[in-house]
This record gives structure tokens, C-alpha cells and sequence, in this order.
């Protein structure tokens, strides 16, 4: 392609501030003062990490649909995954949701698609393993997970199960002496391409529980492969897995806690929560992008931030993103506390993605044209908006889960 002629007018393009130090734009109630100074100093080096490393390449990641694997390496040196569950150096405690919340945002305004990577492996397939494992199971593949030298990834959904995935699951687990036999398939599966273990949710055909089995990646009849085509979360790499006479031994299966799909639950509560602070950090990114835009962009022989529409746009982005923060924030106080519930969590992730949708169209409405070109930013999280908002639970479900807590009847189709 030609290069463009020398005297072709510079266009505005919107711009993150990537400095470790920046002024929280998009933390207008100043919530980030919740935070101590530990947390405050961890969350400064994740933005140089961010900043030097992440959002250098993710837009090339993107547009290929790969995920760059020397990212790996990069969380590794950070030594964050292991602080839900109070592992890496010098840690006995697991961090504050609150803490983590505001590290998971802070992924989320650099990428959508890393932050689900590494809340798949640190949320959903390290959680099921520390929730539904035996201590021993927890020693075996827990303190690798947290050195990231193993990556996770958790197979729940399935290519007929959704919403009633633990209902109706069809992927099956046969006891056959000491070892299992897995049949089944699993779809939509994040950091499936690339994991070392895949935590695959069967249904046992004598007792009919739903049962989580750790599968390495190489194990004989597993088969695994890439979803193409994505206009959403392209960098995270979503996979087909068909399980096909898979042997398992009986000590893979997750056998502390319940030993069924109710430990998944708590597990499935947390993550939510963690979506719900994915869906900030994309909408911080998507009002910060605008905002650059709008000051940068002249119309009329003057920046359009000047224009009534224009600042309304901002405004009403700057609320969703306030309220939204706020809700976050508030339910993982009630997740430290010893509380919260399904339903706290299932309103904060529905709430949240439904003003992260508006956030991101009024962002790609102020940037205009310039906003469907994906060097500008804002089309990157336009699109991988459509993936959050139904993923970890869709609005329709949340909804139902909050109907029920508030009304006392289930509205559920059984």
C-alpha cells in the first residue's frame, strides 16, 4: 500500500493514558482511594506492565485473532495469579475482591480479551480446582498455576447447553475402576488452544451429579479446536473440545468440597463479579478513547468537546461508567465481607454490561466514521462489548436470578 502523501492532514486518534501514574479520568467519585497502599503500588506496576508490554500489541493480536504467547511470561513476572487464593512469594492471605476487581478493570481498559484470558485461568479454572479439590489436589496443580508455568482453562458449556448447561449436560463420566471415561463435547471453551489443563464438567451416569474432572491437554481422545471467525474477544482463544473414550484417573477428579456441580456455584459467583469489573474497565477505555477524540477533532473551526451534544455524549458515558464502578466496587466489599450472594453478583454483572453496550455505541457514535477503524480503539471495544455482555451469564439469566431473590418466585422454564 502507498504511503499517504506527505501533506495529507494528521488525523485525531484517540489515546490512553498509559502512565503507571495517570490521573484516573474515568474514576470521577475517586473510588480508587479504597484501595491501600500496598494495592495501590501492585496496580501501578500491572499498568507499566500494561503500558510497555500489552498495549503495544494487542491491536495486531486482535485483528489476527491470535494471542501473543509471550504475554504469559509477562503476568508470570508480575506474580498475580496466585492472589485469590493467597499463593506466591511472601503471601499466606488471599488479596481483597475489591483489589482484585480494580486489577481486573485495569486489564480490561487495555484489552477485554487479555483480561478474559487471564480471568479464565485465574478465576475459573484455578477456582474450580481450589473450590472443589482436595488439599492434595490443591498442592499438585494450584502453586504452578500461580507460577503461570501451567495455564488453566474451564469446560462447562457445550454446543446444545447453554443457560441450562448443569441441567442438561450431555458430556458424560463413567467410572471404569480406577479411572474415568469421558464422552461428550464442550464449546466455546476460553484458553482451550493453549491450556495444560481443562477442568471438564461431566455428568456421571450412575449418580447423575455433575462432576469436575482436571484433563491435561494431552491426554488420548481429547481433541481440541479453535473457534474461527470471531468478531468479538479475538485475541481469547476460544475452542470446540471433543471427548472421545477419555481416560481420566480417578484422582482427577474433583473430589473435596460437594464433589458436584455446587462447587462450581461459588466459583461461578465470583467470576460473574469479575465481569461485571471487566465490563468497567472496557467502558473506562471506551469514555477515556472518546474524550481524547473529542478534544483532538475540530468541526466548525473548533474541538467538537465544545458542543453541547457532544459533551452530553461524555457526560451520559462518565455516569454509566460512575454507576457502574460503584455497584462493582460495592459488591465485592459484600464478597469480602463473608456475604453477597447470586444475586448481588448476577445484578452487578447484568448492570454493568448493559451500560458497558451503551458505552461503547455512544463512544463509537461521538468518534464518528474514524470510530469503525480499529487503529482508533474504539472499535476494538465496540465489538468485544457484544462478547461480555453475554458472556458469564446472559442478561436474560442475571435478570431471572435477581427476580427470584427479590419476588420469591422462580420464573425459570424447568
Amino acid at each position: 500500500m502507498a504511503d499517504a502523501p506527505s501533506d495529507t492532514p494528521a488525523l485525531p486518534r484517540p489515546e490512553l493514558d498509559l502512565d503507571a501514574d495517570r490521573e484516573a479520568l474515568a474514576d470521577f467519585y475517586s473510588y480508587g482511594d479504597l484501595l491501600t497502599d500496598d494495592e495501590t503500588a501492585t496496580l501501578r506496576r500491572l499498568r507499566g506492565y500494561l503500558a510497555r508490554d500489552v498495549a503495544p500489541v494487542v491491536e495486531g493480536a486482535w485483528e489476527r485473532a491470535e494471542f501473543p504467547s509471550e504475554l504469559v511470561k509477562g503476568f508470570a513476572a508480575l506474580d498475580l495469579a496466585g492472589l485469590p487464593y493467597g499463593l506466591g512469594e511472601g503471601r499466606t492471605e488471599p488479596a481483597r475482591r475489591v483489589f482484585l476487581g480494580f486489577m481486573h478493570a485495569e486489564i480490561a481498559r487495555i484489552d477485554p480479551s487479555v483480561n478474559s484470558f487471564f480471568g479464565v485461568h485465574t478465576g475459573l479454572a484455578m477456582g474450580s480446582i481450589h473450590a472443589g479439590g482436595t488439599e492434595e489436589q490443591r498442592q499438585r496443580w494450584l502453586p504452578s498455576m500461580a507460577r503461570m508455568e501451567t495455564i488453566g482453562a474451564f469446560g462447562l458449556t457445550e454446543p446444545h447447553g447453554g443457560s441450562d448447561v448443569a441441567g442438561g449436560m450431555e458430556t458424560t463420566a463413567t467410572r471404569d475402576g480406577d479411572e474415568w471415561v469421558l464422552e461428550g463435547d464442550k464449546r466455546w471453551i476460553g484458553n482451550a488452544t493453549i491450556a495444560d489443563l481443562i477442568v471438564i464438567w461431566a455428568r456421571d451416569g450412575e449418580t447423575n451429579d455433575v462432576r469436575g474432572f482436571v484433563v491435561p491437554s494431552d491426554t488420548p481422545g481429547m481433541t481440541v479446536t479453535k473457534i474461527e471467525g470471531k468478531t468479538a474477544l479475538r485475541i481469547v482463544q476460544n475452542a470446540d473440545i471433543a471427548l472421545r473414550g477419555v481416560r481420566v484417573p480417578d484422582d482427577h477428579r474433583l473430589s473435596g468440597g460437594s464433589g458436584t456441580f455446587a462447587d462450581a456455584g461459588g466459583v461461578l459467583q465470583r467470576t460473574r463479579a469479575n465481569a461485571s469489573w471487566g465490563a468497567v474497565g472496557t467502558q473506562m477505555a471506551a469514555y477515556e478513547l472518546a474524550l481524547s477524540y473529542a478534544q483532538q477533532r475540530e468541526q466548525f473551526g473548533r474541538p467538537i468537546a465544545g458542543f453541547q451534544l457532544m459533551q452530553e455524549l461524555l457526560v451520559q458515558m462518565l455516569g454509566n461508567v460512575t454507576a457502574s464502578l460503584g455497584m462493582a466496587v460495592r459488591n465485592a466489599q459484600l464478597l469480602d465481607a463473608g456475604g453477597g450472594s447470586d444475586a448481588h453478583s448476577a445484578l452487578a454483572k447484568e448492570y454493568c454490561a448493559s451500560r458497558m453496550r451503551e458505552t461503547v455505541a455512544w463512544a463509537r457514535q461521538l468518534v464518528g466514521g474514524n470510530g469503525v477503524v480499529l487503529a482508533n480503539g474504539v472499535a476494538r471495544y465496540f465489538a468485544d462489548a457484544e462478547a461480555l455482555y453475554s458472556f458469564e451469564g446472559t442478561r436474560e439469566m442475571n435478570t431471572l436470578i435477581v427476580g427470584k431473590r427479590i419476588t420469591g418466585h422462580s420464573a425459570f422454564v424447568r
